[in-house]
């Protein structure tokens, strides 16, 4: 669902989804949210205005009464959203629970 924003930014969107929390186990282990197709089509067409570099997005993200910021790391052709373990220990998320997320671009 597209919200309009209630900032100010030229380039600023809101998205809220539902997604799955899945862990990667990469060196660098981390847990992420996959954001849906089509928000991801949202995200990329505001990217250009918002990336700084390698098609990171810069973003406050919402989980329950979590928020805190990052960036949507592209993957497959959509993107991802780090979950910080702060933010999973506050909201008790664990691997395979599915959560709502909030995300505001061009914070």
């Amino acid at each position: 669902m597209i919200r309009p924003s209630r900032r100010t930014y030229a380039a600023s969107v809101e998205l809220e989804f539902n997604g799955d929390v899945w862990f990667w186990r990469g060196p660098s282990p981390f847990h992420f949210v996959t954001v849906p197709a089509e928000e991801s089509a949202e995200l990329h067409a505001a990217s250009s205005l918002v990336t700084y570099g390698w098609g990171m997005i810069p973003v406050a993200a919402t989980i329950g009464s979590t928020q805190w910021t990052t960036s949507l790391f592209p993957k497959d052709g959509g993107y991802v959203v780090p979950l910080k373990d702060r933010v999973r220990k506050a909201e008790q998320i664990d691997v395979g629970d599915t959560v709502t997320v909030l995300l505001t671009v061009g914070r």
